[in-house]
């Protein structure tokens, strides 16, 4: 599959049909914004999850007395998305439900990915249809690695997130051998609006946010290189890296992993859309390059 590639003269993202995963996104004097996807560290660059988002217990899960197994984040990440629309400034992708899919996800979708950039934004739509004639469950989250440091001359050590809103309850941790999400949170290091980053934030895997006052932030370095990223739709939220890896996972989610101990019907699970027939979710995230210098 050859990579789309889409331009606004100020920023140009290429995004490959396998996964409708964005691979790069770049500024006019080339400067990439998100991760080399070294495999020393992860090779992803910015998957999208569904069905599901995280973990299942024993990467299963109970529908209507019926047992059915998913491997973590779902199989959107590893599918050949078509390619409905590709222009200078934009590109559509959409994956259908299939009898591969539906074999492991016994529902009828379509799943379409909208990028589009117009000046120094990139606007993504995930858009969720339930093609079918009965309730559809699931969960999405997006999960892009942005490069960190970002471009310029500022250290790693430099950059902060800065939430639209405090943040002040606790955060949430999955269980290290499981995957499963933790009962009890633990005390934020976000002070006020600001979380200065440290890698050492991640050596417990992935900071979760359940219920975001938040519906955007900032990262980067005041006077330097910045990304405004905002997530409407989504109040839960991932932070994730490979400790010491030169990149960072802003992750909106829909969802999470299976909390410890959950072994209720997949309709129940905490964080699950059930979409009617008919009905459609749309899901959008905006990364806008603030400045670079």
């Amino acid at each position: 599959m050859e990579f789309v590639t889409i331009s606004s003269g100020d920023l140009t993202a290429r995004i490959h049909p396998f996964g409708a995963e964005l691979w790069s996104l770049a500024d006019a004097q080339g400067r990439e914004f998100m991760t080399d996807g070294d495999p020393a560290f992860w090779p992803g660059h910015a998957p999208l999850l569904f069905p599901i988002v995280g973990g299942l217990h024993a990467n299963r899960y109970r529908l209507d007395g019926q047992e059915y197994e998913l491997p973590r984040h779902g199989f959107a990440r590893r599918s050949a998305f078509e390619t409905v629309e590709a222009a200078e400034g934009h590109a559509c992708f959409r994956l259908r439900d299939s009898a591969e899919t539906r074999a492991v996800y016994p529902f009828a979708f379509a799943l379409e990915m909208a990028f589009a950039l117009d000046g120094t934004t990139l606007h993504m739509a995930a858009t969720v249809r339930n093609t079918g004639d009965a309730a559809l469950p699931f969960s999405f989250g997006y999960h892009p690695a942005f490069a960190w440091p970002l471009p310029g001359d500022a250290d790693k050590a430099d950059h902060v997130i800065a939430f639209a809103s405090p943040e002040p309850q606790p955060v949430r941790r999955v269980d290290p051998v499981t995957g499963l999400l933790l009962p009890e949170g633990e005390p934020t290091p976000v002070e006020g609006h600001h979380l200065a980053l440290d890698p050492a934030l991640f050596e417990a895997d992935a900071m979760i946010w359940t219920d975001m006052a938040s519906r955007s932030l900032t990262f980067g370095t005041p006077g330097g290189a910045q990304l405004a990223v905002a997530f409407p739709d989504t109040a839960m939220l991932g932070l994730w890296q490979k400790p010491g890896a030169p990149f960072l996972c802003i992750e909106p989610w829909q969802g999470h992993a299976d909390p410890v101990g959950f072994s209720g019907d997949f309709r129940e699970k905490p964080g699950i859309v059930n979409l009617a027939p008919g009905a459609a979710r749309t899901f959008r995230m905006d990364v806008t390059v603030l400045t670079a210098d």
